[in-house]
């Protein structure tokens, strides 16, 4: 008898993403319109059929094929490469992380539509008033 865990485990994959993405249960149920106790017995699962599968990897915003070969192991050599290459770090960012846009122009865009927001509530009310 082994006593060595099944590698191909889906349902604790899912639970290990699940954790890694700072997500509880009860919101994956959410946003997959299920319940936290069928999130429990999938993840107790050690398969599931393909289109749930699919569902879940859509709610967790990871691939099906990350799901089906996620690894500890992988995770680990995964981040290590952030502290342990340092040509990736010589000019002081990896290159393969650059940030495509700026993030202070988001903030202002976001700003600009929470006062636009402001503005036409306002003006609805302002006519509300005066049709009374």
């Amino acid at each position: 008898m082994s006593t060595a865990t099944k590698p191909n485990h889906i349902g604790r994959k899912i639970s290990r993403i699940r954790e890694l993405r700072d997500m509880k249960q009860e919101a994956l149920a959410y946003a997959m319109g299920t319940s936290q106790q069928t999130i429990s017995a999938i993840e107790n699962s050690e398969t599931i059929d393909e289109d749930k599968l699919i569902e879940i990897a859509k709610a967790l915003g990871v691939t099906v094929e990350a799901i089906k070969s996620f690894s500890e192991e992988n995770m680990i050599n995964y981040f290590n490469t952030f502290n342990d290459s340092q040509g990736n770090f010589g000019d002081g960012y990896n290159s393969n992380h650059q940030c495509t846009f700026n993030p202070l122009d988001k903030v202002v865009e976001l700003y600009e539509r929470l006062v636009q927001a402001e503005k036409d509530k306002v003006e609805y009310l302002e006519k509300l008033l005066k049709e009374k």
